[in-house]
C-alpha cells in the first residue's frame, strides 16, 4: 500500500504545470539574474534586461507544489513530488512530457528529442 502512496506523492499534478515550452512541477532561478522562470526559454524571451542563461549553471529549483526552493534534483526535498517525469541533471532539464522521447545525447552534451521516430530531427553529431 505505501508503494502505491509513494507513487501518488511523485505523480502529483502531473501535466497540470509549467509554461508554453514544458510541463513541469518546478521553475528555475537563474544564476545570472537570481530571478524566477518557468523554464531557460521563459528567462530568455523575457523583455526585461535581455540576455541568456545557461543551462548548466542552473542550481537552484523551485518547486510549484509547496513552494520550497532546493538544490537541482529530481524529486521535492520537501514535498517528495517528482518535478519533472524526464529529468537530466547534466542540463538541469525537467519535463513531464514523456512522450516527446527526451535523451541525453553524450557527443551534444545536451537533451535531445527523438519524437520516437528512431532517429534524432535536430542531431548531427553522430
Amino acid at each position: 500500500m505505501e508503494a502505491s502512496s509513494d507513487d501518488a506523492r511523485l505523480g502529483f499534478g502531473k501535466m497540470g504545470y509549467g509554461c508554453k515550452h514544458y510541463k513541469r512541477r518546478c521553475k528555475i532561478r537563474a544564476p545570472c539574474c537570481n530571478e524566477i522562470f518557468c523554464c531557460r526559454h521563459c528567462h530568455n524571451e523575457s523583455t526585461k534586461d535581455r540576455h541568456e542563461i545557461c543551462r548548466f549553471d542552473v542550481q537552484t529549483v523551485i518547486c510549484v507544489i509547496c513552494d520550497t526552493e532546493q538544490p537541482v534534483a529530481q524529486v521535492c526535498s520537501n514535498c517528495g513530488v517528482n518535478m519533472g517525469e524526464y529529468f537530466c541533471v547534466v542540463c538541469r532539464f525537467y519535463d513531464d512530457d514523456v512522450d516527446k522521447g527526451h535523451y541525453h545525447c553524450e557527443d551534444c552534451g545536451i537533451c535531445r528529442l527523438a519524437l520516437h521516430l528512431f532517429f534524432d530531427l535536430a542531431c548531427y553529431c553522430t
